[in-house]
């Protein structure tokens, strides 16, 4: 029975005082379940035995900042570990000696919180401990999967404006609708702070192979920047090929039981939650299915060139409706879609082309079957992988190069670095899995036709287990084995070094 008619059933059986009184008991209640620190004095031991993701001290930076009167707001897909952010900062604030009934931890999605306003479920909060209501402490306050309060933000924004000793923390897994009513309603109020899935740097690290990498300067002729080589590059490899499988999620890369069949938890868990519960409530969709049917298609050639016009032939689903869908489903996460340029970096004014990733290369896996280093679609799983490390980067402002070469030929560039003030690129990436250039680099003809024609001199291009460089008339091609290149792009994106020039 749905909780409202179970309460539906108290109204009716009892008097309105009574009703009020019995629901807030469970309320109660249920807030002592959920805040064990309130009497413990640490979080449960669930949560304190999982390894923190590595962007727990950016957001604790946040958190802890209690001189800027701003609510930080924590969003990002299904499953990638933001309730487990919150625990382990809620441990972390209990380390640094806030008081433990200082912190309160509320889940909006609880049934039982149905319709109840922030602020009511603060003062219970508050009740629940003894705290007199004019108490000028500084308290912590979570509110974890915001989303299911409608009008949150407004209820958010009127909390941070009131209560001036209070810090408010949200999470929520919309993350381009919570992005989009933050900026809207919570200007000047609200903090964003993304959490993607997991980058391939934070995947060695939660694993324990840091070892097997170390830093490197690479010789540019503008300088220098630092990448990171490894001691063990097959080893390196295979974990590669773990993370494109099943790398993107903290539950999966623990779990041999989930490995065993990805299917059931990704699928489950994530796909179908967003594809058939979040999307068509956000944005009323009706047809889930086609929806489903197209995000199955995009999943299985993710890294391909798209357009409208042949997906709705392929497809049956018109054109102005592929458009919304696909909106919604980089709303939710599941895709990111990179525009194209030209061989002269230009952005084309009618753009019917362009090309489509997962944010998280193991959804391919769990819809269809887990890729090994020699199948035919390791490529594509690659240079998705590949941006994967990008797409966190709000201004990251990456595109790829796309023309015609000749009748029967076209060429393409993997990832160009667009200057957003110039237009013009600042670095090319190519992105391979083999070895066979190293010797040959005469064959990259795409990538050495595009290069002089936008003064570029030295570009970066993927190997399968070759460092080098490889000097090719008027350019240079740092050779940089894929796993490598991914770990020093998701690197960076944590830590906030991009080398702009170079494509690190």
């Amino acid at each position: 029975m749905l909780i409202w008619q179970i309460l539906a059933t108290f109204a009716k059986k009892y008097s309105i005082m009574e009703y009020t009184e019995l629901l807030e008991k469970q309320i109660v209640g249920r807030l002592r379940i959920d805040n064990p620190w309130w009497i413990e004095g640490e979080i449960p031991e669930d949560y304190s035995e999982m390894k923190p993701r590595l962007y727990l001290d950016s957001f604790y930076s946040l958190v802890s900042d209690t001189e800027t009167r701003r609510a930080v707001i924590l969003m990002g897909p299904r499953r990638v570990g933001k309730t487990v952010m919150l625990f382990h900062t809620i441990a972390r604030l209990l380390a640094d000696g806030v008081p433990q009934q200082n912190i309160i931890y509320i889940s909006v999605e609880t049934p039982i919180y149905n319709k109840i306003h922030l602020e009511h479920l603060f003062n219970l909060s508050r009740q629940t401990l003894g705290k007199a209501e004019n108490d000028r402490q500084q308290y912590f306050v979570f509110f974890d999967e915001i989303q299911y309060l409608k009008d949150w933000e407004v209820h958010l924004k009127s909390l941070v404006d009131t209560y001036r000793h209070v810090k408010f923390i949200a999470s929520g897994s919309a993350a381009a609708e919570l992005r989009k009513r933050s900026n809207e309603s919570g200007a000047g109020r609200f903090t964003d702070f993304s959490l993607p899935p997991l980058l391939f740097y934070e995947y060695i690290h939660l694993k324990g192979y840091e070892s097997l990498m170390y830093k490197q300067t690479l010789r540019w002729n503008a300088g220098e920047v630092e990448s990171f080589g490894t001691v063990d590059i097959d080893k390196l490899n295979r974990l590669f090929i773990d993370y494109i499988n099943y790398g993107g999620y903290p539950e999966v890369v623990f779990s041999k039981k989930i490995q065993e069949n990805p299917g059931q938890f990704i699928r489950h868990d994530i796909i179908d939650k967003v594809l058939l519960r979040d999307l068509p409530s956000l944005y009323g969709i009706q047809d889930v299915q086609e929806l489903n049917s197209l995000f199955t298609m995009i999943a299985y050639h993710s890294g391909g060139q798209f357009s409208y016009e042949s997906m709705s032939r392929e497809s049956g689903v018109r054109k102005d409706l592929l458009r919304k869908y696909i909106n919604y489903l980089e709303a939710a996460f599941l895709i990111k879609v990179i525009h194209r340029t030209d061989d002269n970096a230009k952005h084309y004014q009618r753009e019917t082309s362009f090309k489509i990733y997962l944010t998280n290369p193991s959804l391919r896996c769990a819809l269809f079957q887990p890729v090994n280093a020699t199948d035919g679609e390791i490529g594509d799983m690659v240079e998705t992988a590949i941006y994967a490390q990008w797409i966190p980067r709000r201004s990251s402002g990456i595109s790829y190069a796309n023309w015609r070469l000749n009748k029967k030929e076209q060429g393409e560039v993997d990832i160009v670095g667009i200057d957003a003030g110039r237009q013009k690129p600042r670095w090319v990436v190519e992105v391979k899995w083999s070895d066979l250039y190293v010797d040959r680099p005469g064959e990259l003809a795409s990538l050495l036709w595009f290069m002089p024609r936008n003064g570029l001199v030295e570009a970066i291009v993927t190997s399968l287990t070759e460092s080098r460089t490889r000097e090719m008339d008027s350019v240079s091609l740092h050779f940089m084995p894929a796993a490598c290149y991914a770990y020093t792009v998701g690197y960076n994106t944590l830590h906030g070094n991009i080398s702009g020039c170079f494509g690190l």
